[in-house]
């Protein structure tokens, strides 16, 4: 590997672990950062978790595991190139969703408007609650004991008021300060992975054509190409063909972006990094393009009536489950039970970890536990 630029992260310049502890003597340590977030158990609940698609409508299509892989291998190229610390990219790439709800966006939306009155629900902030205190694996601290750095890319947004609470990690936030570049690079790695492969999978899936993607710049250009250079080829190999086409443009395009912007402010140092704008974005050409593709999913896949269907079952089972569980704390697993007389604001937050730390099928036989009235089996 090239050696890092000076305004990359690495453990000299690293703010540390919360808790101190003995280095490790076979990897680095945002290695070691990267294992642990393997190694939990809200990393391996991604594979039931939906991207848009639940989980049981097809074998083939993205779950939030496939999806934290994938945007973890741009981000590492990417991070490569410019010559920044590709194992804190990854990291943060694999940890970006561990807080997220069963149901993707839906259940978010949902477990939001059942969390309102008692500070509301971010996936961001859960993925950063798992990680700081909700995995249970080590016996000298809770959570995963992350890297300051690692921590900080998996928090992409954040209000003044949950900045305020989070202390030198939120002090970006109240400041108008960056993370460092590495911390900037995933997050356009998810924009890059998620358009990318919801177009893969909403083809996949019927819900939308290639003559609808014919009419969006992005996709007619590559599209076009794979049918001049090969044109008997089968559908789903030209999809897979335009498709890697259009990552392979939007990760040259960052990067030769990105390698502008940087060399016009020309960082000396991480303290360099966080003062300055961000310098890690794309083109205003390949923005617009982006944009174009966002909008078009958004109207055709997302808002699909099928899509629509299966998200208003997502918040139904959601506020039904947070409810019931509010009503009577005794539904909960023993080990979930908040304690007796704990106020009704920390009640409601324990509801919801419960319920974003479930995979889709988990929800779904938990609301049919409790609210299906057919005979129960023998193996209730």
């Amino acid at each position: 590997m090239n050696e890092f630029a000076p305004y990359a992260v690495r453990e000299a310049n690293s703010r540390g672990r919360k808790i101190a502890e003995t280095a490790p003597n076979t990897r680095g340590e945002f290695q070691r950062d990267r294992d642990r977030i393997i190694h939990s158990n809200a990393f391996r609940r991604l594979e039931y978790k939906t991207q848009v698609f639940v989980n049981h409508e097809g074998d083939l299509f993205r779950t939030r595991l496939t999806h934290s892989i994938e945007v973890a291998q741009i981000a590492r190229s990417i991070a490569r190139r410019l010559r920044l610390n590709e194992d804190l990219a990854e990291a943060i790439s694999l940890a970006h969703d561990l807080g997220h709800t069963p149901f993707g966006h839906a259940g978010q939306d949902a477990l939001n408007a059942c969390m309102k009155p008692y500070g509301g629900f971010e996936h961001n902030l859960q993925s950063l609650r798992v990680v700081d205190m909700l995995e249970e694996r080590y016996a000298e601290f809770d959570g995963l004991n992350l890297c300051f750095e690692t921590r900080e890319g998996i928090l992409k947004h954040c209000s003044a008021d949950n900045a305020a609470r989070l202390g030198e990690l939120g002090e970006r936030f109240l400041h108008n300060r960056q993370p460092s570049l590495e911390a900037q690079i995933a997050n356009l790695a998810d924009e890059i992975a998620y358009n990318n492969h919801d177009v893969d999978d909403g083809l996949r899936s019927g819900l939308i054509t290639l003559e609808q993607l014919a009419a969006v710049p992005l996709v007619a250009m590559h599209l076009q190409e794979v049918r001049r250079a090969h044109p008997d080829l089968p559908e789903r190999r030209a999809v897979h063909e335009t498709v890697r086409r259009m990552i392979n443009a939007l990760v040259t395009d960052l990067i030769q972006q990105s390698e502008s912007n940087i060399a016009a402010r020309q960082p000396a140092t991480l303290e360099d990094v966080r003062s300055a704008p961000a310098m890690i974005f794309f083109s205003p050409e390949m923005r617009e393009r982006q944009r174009a593709l966002k909008n078009f999913l958004h109207t055709h896949l997302y808002r699909h009536y099928r899509v629509m269907r299966m998200g208003i079952k997502a918040q139904r089972i959601i506020s039904d489950l947070f409810g019931v569980f509010m009503a009577d704390g005794r539904l909960l697993p023993p080990q979930f039970q908040p304690p007796v007389g704990l106020a009704e604001r920390d009640r409601a937050r324990a509801v919801a970890d419960y319920i974003a730390g479930m995979t889709d099928r988990y929800a779904i036989r938990e609301h049919r536990r409790i609210f299906a009235v057919e005979e129960i089996p023998a193996s209730f």
